[in-house]
């Protein structure tokens, strides 16, 4: 009730920071007449001083106004470019750690050199996120002159880089990347067999272009770095042959009669089930062609590998569709990014879900993967010290930015006031009407002479609107997933009188359209242009921008709402960059997917009440904001997802800082002797807790199973039966001790034998190899329980909180085996009297001959091709960043499942100690 009130007497809270800042602005202006008078040495050295300030105890608040001004003149000198005022305000929002949300066009690449270059005084190291190399290479191009002037280092980290030049440029001030490539290098980091290996410093400040799309379009996507498992090719084969065989069972709506099938599909989900009568279907044929034995169910444990099958060529055939949700390219299955319209290269679906849909496309199939190493997005952007943001479209996710990473979200004023005018969506009964619409919208639009950009949601969308356009004879460019390498010359000229331009959303472009097309791009066409001919280029531009500006500006067309709202408000940017004219209008039809699984029923409603007949249009804002609703729907529920995949990978997360924590405590030491002393008291505590219960009388003792014990987690053989029989003073306490001290003269023995160094250097590689190998299985582990323990619901248990639970017993028991299996190693391997520096060239062998058997799949995050180290390990790992289920064998069991042996024993305290 006094919201209002309150608002109007003292401003939203987004101008009251504004006003708060606009202070600070004066500042910074109060300097720029000292600035201009500096020549360019005095100015480069304000570097020094700044740093040299810091080091006495000056913050970078305090130094914001002088700072901000250096980088003003810096820009103005190099660059030919003056900071605007609001663009100030931006580098402030930025050093404050919140995410600035600035229209088209109003400078984000130029606003993020104030807060960069403040943050990089502090000699922590900056990091500028953007969404592909492309734009990564384009930004450190173009900014590099800047900060070297400043007399600061930049540096780019790309896939395929050699380990050595990809740690120089993570030794620079300021490093620019795409978010997978530094998520994927965390990984690798926690990976390295030495700290020399290792590539990133201490997270300190990172600065995301595109935030909304990196943190929240990315965030449901986990990063995950796998190796190899076993071939089934064949066996997709066989069951992609199975599904056409497989009827749609529709229930009966509004009267009309149901056609009795096998499986259902839910579009709102995006998921498909098999019904009892398709469930037996596929048994009977599965049991046909020799892959299921007569009797048997799909339901037994050993079959649902099997069903996992079924259900990933059921969802390939039913819920994936070529040039929709992928694309076929050189016999490979390239995933387009419904967000963006871009291909995916190297990106795979998990769950076996890549191989079923290559199998129905009739390709090669590419084996399946383990998970070796994962992390999500939100948890790995949550370990930066201080994280900000720029993007155009931020304030529909600013609930989100808060609840899940802390960041506050400034609206920055435009330095022009908005000229786009924004037409109410026209909403058509049919596709086709509505494609008729659009035809005839752009050749009003070709008469006047303005540019227009048509917007899809699919590829598909794209080359059937390219096709009705080919037919009336209108000119035009195709911008999607297909011509992405014409994307900058597309762009560059989409803007020029008449132009037509198709994309498939426009979002994450990362290059304005001018009005008039780019110069710049005339420009740097030509060889050796000369003075005239630029002069020339920029006179014929500003004809044509002043003829662009008096038809009206550029026209977005978009032939259907997204899913978000975001992204059609970005495609709506494009037009009224920095205050020129422009418009927008949205075409829909009851058939759209937006429309025909959330909103129809209303809308449908509305329209037959108002008697609407065919080819006509309805233009209402009661079906706006229907629309809105249904978007808002769809948001909610990706909310929710990114939330629950938030809350599963905390727990994760969790134990993921604990391993990693012990990994590079082990990394750093140079002796690892006091650790494994630690190791062999606990595994001994164990042992003997295991066959001697505590304070138990003699006759409950298990000696013989204890000597067995000892002999196999040790390797040393002791006569404990014949020390209790001659030793009546020896009971539970001082029998500890007696084996303890046993125990570590064995193991000085064999430290005599193989020699000090060796022995260091072996212990840390073993306790490295173990803990690695031991944390693969764990997160299998963990992905298998995740999978299934929605199941406990059924049981009226919260599955978050029984995931909980089971995950910290398995984490427990990873602690214990890794302690275990590391002196059971050490305690029975034999280690030569060698050189530790042949030593350890022995174990970087070793893991090359590993990493030789590993495949490499992920484009935008590769190993490292270069023969150096074990970073080896990671080259060819097989990375996908799709929530996977790693595929285990059939044949291998499970630590706790009794040993194939027949000893009565769990695996993992029988073969399944044997390294």
């Amino acid at each position: 009730m006094f919201a209002p009130l309150l608002k109007k007497l003292f401003g939203s809270k987004n101008e009251r920071e504004v006003k708060r800042m606009l202070k600070t602005v004066q500042v910074v202006n109060s300097f720029e007449e000292q600035m201009v008078a500096l020549t360019d040495e005095q100015l480069r050295a304000k570097t020094e001083e700044f740093k040299a300030r810091i080091a006495k105890g000056e913050t970078l608040d305090q130094l914001l106004p002088e700072a901000f001004a250096v980088c003003r003149e810096a820009g103005k000198r190099v660059m030919g470019m003056r900071h605007f005022d609001v663009q100030l305000i931006g580098g402030m929002t930025l050093h404050e750690g919140m995410i600035a949300e600035m229209r088209t066009g109003e400078g984000k690449t130029l606003v993020a050199t104030l807060g960069v270059y403040l943050n990089a005084l502090s000699g922590k190291g900056v990091h500028v996120i953007t969404v592909n190399d492309y734009l990564a290479r384009r930004d450190a191009n173009w900014m590099r002159p800047l900060y070297e002037f400043l007399g600061l280092t930049v540096g780019v980290v790309t896939p395929f880089q050699p380990p050595q030049e990809k740690r120089e440029a993570y030794a620079a001030d300021i490093t620019y990347g795409t978010n997978n490539e530094f998520g994927f290098d965390y990984l690798r980091d926690n990976m390295a067999f030495s700290m020399e290996e290792k590539f990133q410093r201490e997270l300190n400040f990172a600065v995301i272009d595109e935030v909304d799309s990196i943190l929240i379009d990315e965030a449901r996507t986990p990063l995950i770095i796998s190796g190899q498992a076993e071939d089934s090719s064949k066996l997709y084969i066989e069951i992609n042959k199975l599904i056409p065989r497989l009827e749609l069972h529709v229930e009966e709506v509004e009267g009309e009669v149901t056609k009795a099938g096998h499986f259902t599909i839910d579009e709102k989900t995006r998921q498909v089930e098999l019904n009892e009568a398709g469930h037996q279907f596929v048994e009977d044929m599965l049991t046909q062609i020799g892959l299921l034995a007569e009797g048997e169910s799909l339901y037994s444990a050993h079959n649902l590998g099997l069903l996992t099958h079924v259900y990933a060529a059921l969802r390939a055939h039913k819920l994936f569709h070529r040039n929709v949700e992928y694309i076929v390219e050189d016999g490979q299955v390239l995933l387009v990014d419904e967000h963006t319209g871009r291909t995916m290269p190297g990106r795979r679906l998990s769950e076996g879900l890549h191989q079923a849909i290559e199998a129905k496309e009739g390709l090669n199939i590419q084996a399946e993967s383990q998970t070796l190493a994962s992390t999500t997005f939100q948890n790995y952007f949550r370990l930066y010290n201080k994280l900000s943001g720029m993007t155009g479209t931020a304030d529909t996710e600013a609930f989100e930015f808060h609840q899940i990473y802390g960041l506050s979200v400034m609206v920055i004023p435009p330095n022009k006031p908005l000229a786009r005018k924004d037409f109410n969506d026209l909403v058509f009964l049919t596709a086709d009407e509505k494609y008729a619409a659009i035809v005839a919208d752009i050749k009003d639009c070709m008469a006047k002479g303005r540019p227009v950009l048509v917007g899809t949601a699919t590829i598909e969308t794209s080359e059937h609107m390219s096709n009705l356009l080919n037919k009336e004879g209108i000119e035009h460019k195709v911008l999607n997933a297909k011509f992405h390498e014409k994307e900058a010359e597309i762009i560059a000229q989409a803007g020029r009188p008449g132009a037509l331009t198709i994309a498939t959303n426009m979002a994450g472009r990362g290059t304005d359209i001018l009005l008039g097309g780019n110069w710049e791009v005339e420009v740097a066409s030509l060889e050796d242009p000369t003075p005239e001919q630029i002069a020339q280029i920029k006179a014929d531009w500003q004809k044509r921008h002043q003829q662009v500006l008096e038809s009206g500006g550029l026209h977005v067309i978009a032939s259907e709402r997204h899913e978000s709202r975001r992204i059609d408000n970005q495609l709506r940017g494009r037009a009224g960059r920095q205050g020129d004219a422009g418009s927008s209008r949205f075409y829909l039809s009851l058939e759209d997917s937006l429309m025909r699984i959330f909103a129809s029923d209303r809308v449908k409603n509305f329209m037959k009440a108002l008697g609407m007949q065919s080819g006509e249009a309805i233009e209402h804002r009661m079906v706006t904001n229907a629309i809105e609703k249904a978007q808002r729907k769809v948001e909610g529920r990706n909310f929710d997802i990114r939330k629950q995949l938030l809350e599963f990978d905390d727990v994760n997360n969790e134990q993921r800082k604990v391993i990693y924590h012990m990994r590079n405590t082990l990394l750093a030491a140079d002796n690892i002797g006091e650790t494994i002393a630690d190791f062999r008291k606990d595994v001994l505590d164990s042992t003997i807790s295991a066959h001697i219960p505590p304070q138990s009388l003699p006759e409950q003792w298990d000696v013989k199973g204890l000597e067995s014990a000892i002999e196999s987690g040790f390797g040393v053989k002791l006569p404990i039966q014949q020390w209790l029989d001659e030793d009546d003073h020896l009971y539970e306490e001082t029998l500890r001790e007696k084996l303890l001290s046993e125990l570590i003269a064995a193991y000085n023995e064999k430290e005599e034998q193989a020699g000090a160094d060796a022995l260091r250097t072996f212990e840390k590689q073993i306790v490295l190899r173990v803990l690695d190998d031991l944390w693969k299985d764990h997160l299998s582990t963990m992905d298998h329980l995740r999978h299934g323990i929605h199941l406990r619901g059924y049981a009226q248990k919260n599955p978050k909180q029984e995931y909980k639970r089971e995950s910290f017993n398995l984490f427990s028991e990873l602690l214990d085996s890794i302690k275990r299996d590391s002196i059971r190693v050490l305690s029975h391997v034999q280690v030569r009297r060698e050189d530790p520096v042949e030593e350890e060239s022995r174990l970087r062998q070793e893991a090359e001959d590993l990493a030789s058997r590993m495949q490499f799949q992920h484009a935008e995050a590769p190993g490292l091709d270069q023969p150096e180290a074990l970073a080896k390990v990671l080259e060819g790992a097989d990375v996908a960043d799709v929530v996977a289920e790693p595929v285990r064998s059939e044949q291998k069991l499970g630590r706790n499942e009794l040993c194939y042996c027949g000893s009565g024993k769990k695996f993992k305290h029988c073969h399944g100690q044997i390294n």
